[in-house]
């Protein structure tokens, strides 16, 4: 009975997560798909098998963990952008108006769950429920950067079932299938000129694009125990192509509904002619990502863990939102693919409390100055983390994790939309992470 109680909690929280709000990684990328790997900066993430959530990280680590195995937590992430104006202009090339945005970065919950089963001594499967993509930054409404971007936000979820054959005693193999489905939001200001020598006012109108898609994708790795205390895992994730469908929305902010006519009098301002709903289309190449990651038992007490990944950034260079009946938009984001590296430790003080720090170098997928978009005001990063594991029991443990992320002084000259004007300045960017995971071996 205790069984499917907890088979009964692990589903329902699986439905749920597709609700929950995700936030800013590196990139948009989200590591946080467990709390008991944010202790140690996700160090050694393709090979720890830890726990059921190991299933995401390498397929072939599950055969880590024997009988049945169920994992389920939540990351709560407050990054922080704030943007300093130093030049900043319109689309006619005058100074910018508005303020600073305030901070457009705020709290967001990362959930994930997972479950594994070892069928017999050879073979495993697994499941991992997750949100490996996320964004959100939103601005004051009629910041400087407006024209640019006011909100912008990614919501994804990801349903990962994998099986893991045990080929030797010492080698592991796993594969997986992916389905991930990606809900898309950006919201800014569109700057209307004067027509007709001024005689026609201009102003600006608001701008809105919802999509939504999904595509399927596909997972891989090996773990192999090169002896009996150190361990080596590879694991790769495919791109995944989206193909997303939405509504864009022009309404009115400010622009005068009417004007006077020498000739004719008050008539009605043509450029509301663009206010209303319009079908609108994107596609999204999400990259692929690998790591190669070691686990050294050092003796009773230390577990040392290393981390190298990679992500195809590169997949994706712009993003263009396709309109129907009005102007497309688009953002010329040219990303490069990025490298992360990782350090962490294990100190088991007791049968019950483990201890775990790491540090790690994060880079990201922007270019440079000229290709930072005010969206994704994002720059390498530094981590500092800190964690602790309690055992309640031989089968039952809770993780809890906490990370600073130390984020390079960021600048922003952006002039690659003469529609939007160029963004000119410095953002001023950190982030906190939170977390806590709950296991338990069947």
């Amino acid at each position: 009975m205790k069984t499917q109680h907890t088979l009964k909690t692990l589903s329902a929280l699986i439905l749920g997560l597709g609700a929950m709000g995700v936030a800013h990684g590196a990139g948009f990328q989200l590591l946080e798909q467990n709390a008991s790997g944010l202790g140690s900066a996700y160090a050694g993430s393709a090979a720890i098998g830890e726990n059921a959530s190991a299933n995401y990280f390498n397929p072939a680590s599950i055969t880590l963990l024997p009988g049945m195995n169920a994992s389920a937590g939540a990351v709560a992430i407050k990054p922080s952008f704030k943007f300093s104006n130093d030049g900043s202009t319109s689309p006619l090339g005058t100074a910018a108006t508005g303020g600073n945005g305030g901070d457009a970065g705020s709290w967001a919950a990362v959930p994930n769950a997972h479950f594994t089963w070892e069928v017999n001594p050879r073979v495993w499967l697994g499941l991992s429920v997750g949100a490996p993509f996320g964004l959100m930054t939103d601005y004051e409404k009629g910041w400087a950067g407006r024209y640019h971007s006011e909100k912008f936000s990614i919501e994804s979820i990801n349903v990962n079932p994998s099986i893991a054959f045990k080929a030797t005693d010492t080698l592991s193999i796993g594969v997986g299938v992916n389905w991930m489905q990606l809900d898309a939001d950006y919201r800014k200001a569109q700057f209307v000129p004067n027509q007709g020598g001024g005689l026609v006012p201009g102003g600006d109108l608001s701008a809105k694009v919802k999509a939504k898609g999904d595509a399927w994708g596909w997972n891989a790795g090996i773990l192999w125990q090169a002896t009996p205390d150190t361990r080596f895992g590879l694991s790769y994730r495919s791109k995944v192509k989206i193909d997303a469908d939405g509504t864009t929305t022009i309404s009115n902010r400010n622009v005068p509904g009417t004007f006077n006519h020498p000739l004719y009098g008050t008539q009605p301002n043509p450029i509301l002619g663009a206010v209303g709903s319009y079908d609108a289309e994107t596609s999204v190449e999400l990259p692929d990502t690998a790591i190669f990651s070691v686990v050294h038992q050092l003796n009773d007490r230390w577990t040392l863990l290393g981390d190298v990944s990679w992500t195809g950034w590169s997949s994706i260079p712009e993003l263009k939102i396709e309109n129907t009946g009005v102007q497309n938009a688009e953002l010329d984001l040219r990303f490069k693919d990025a490298w992360r590296v990782a350090l962490g430790a294990h100190y088991r003080y007791s049968d019950s409390w483990t201890f775990k720090g790491g540090v790690a170098w994060d880079q990201s997928p922007v270019r440079d100055d000229a290709f930072r978009p005010s969206a994704l005001p994002d720059n390498d990063r530094y981590w500092v983390s800190l964690g602790a594991q309690y055992n309640f029991s031989k089968n039952t443990s809770i993780d809890v994790g906490y990370a600073h992320l130390f984020v390079k002084s960021t600048s922003v000259n952006n002039a690659s939309s003469k529609e939007a004007g160029v963004l000119k300045g410095d953002y001023d960017s950190s982030g906190d992470l939170i977390g806590v995971q709950f296991s338990h071996r069947f």
